[in-house]
């Protein structure tokens, strides 16, 4: 296994205890919400600068 795929593993397992962490503190929507309004903007950054 080398260092990107560690490091990528390591990114999901934040993200999975993030999203255990927002539930706990019921702040699960709000968490989904900032991540579909990044992944709308990256998408649109990555078209205009193509």
């Amino acid at each position: 296994m080398n260092i990107n795929k560690t490091r990528g593993l390591l990114y999901k397992i934040a993200r999975i205890l993030g999203d255990v962490q927002a539930a706990k503190n019921g702040r699960l929507g709000k968490r989904i919400a900032r991540r579909a309004a990044g992944k709308a903007t990256n998408k649109m950054m990555k078209n205009l600068f193509k």
